[in-house]
């Protein structure tokens, strides 16, 4: 019997390129990522892709390690991106389910790769999304809903970043649940 509670999108397919030892390219690494499940999004899976913690730039080019599987441990950015890393990571939204009004101390590039999402801002805009559509976060109050009957898959790359500072004012990381 099916889990009913996996998302009916398929698994996050990685291929990850490196060098043998003469410095030829080769394919280092093919998976399936499946997520897990998500806390603050009734329903939803989602996990990293890859994640880099060193530096930016960083020095992650030859290295073995699964980029998956680094921890980040960074709550006050709800450990989804290292102070001076990234992180590749996707999300999936099950039908009517909303993620929390948020904000994180990074740039965010948001692509929506399936189904349709509605972007929400602080001041209650809203812009509805369809697959194909991308957002650029800049440490903003945002939250995520999706409106459909069907899933939808949202793909970010979170940068560290500063807090933003609006009038001398520090925006730091916070959700409100």
């Amino acid at each position: 019997m099916a889990d009913s509670t996996l998302p009916p999108l398929p698994p996050i397919r990685r291929i990850v390129t490196g060098h043998n030892e003469q410095a030829i390219a080769v394919v280092a690494s093919d998976v399936m990522l499946g997520g897990e499940v998500m806390t603050g999004v009734p329903g939803g899976r989602g996990g990293a892709i890859w994640i880099t913690t060193d530096s930016i730039p960083t020095r992650d080019n030859n290295s073995s390690d699964d980029g998956a599987k680094r921890v980040i441990d960074a709550p006050p950015n709800m450990n989804l991106v290292h102070p001076s890393g990234t992180n590749l990571r996707f999300t999936d939204i099950p039908p009517g389910a909303a993620a929390p009004m948020h904000r994180t101390s990074s740039v965010d590039y948001n692509i929506l790769v399936t189904g349709e999402l509605i972007h929400i801002t602080e001041d209650g805009t809203e812009k509805h999304l369809k697959a194909g559509d991308i957002v650029i976060q800049k440490g903003t109050m945002h939250s995520w809903r999706n409106p459909s009957s069907s899933w939808a898959r949202l793909v970010s790359v979170l940068i560290a970043a500063e807090p933003a500072v609006v009038n001398g004012q520090q925006q730091d990381p916070r959700v409100i649940f």
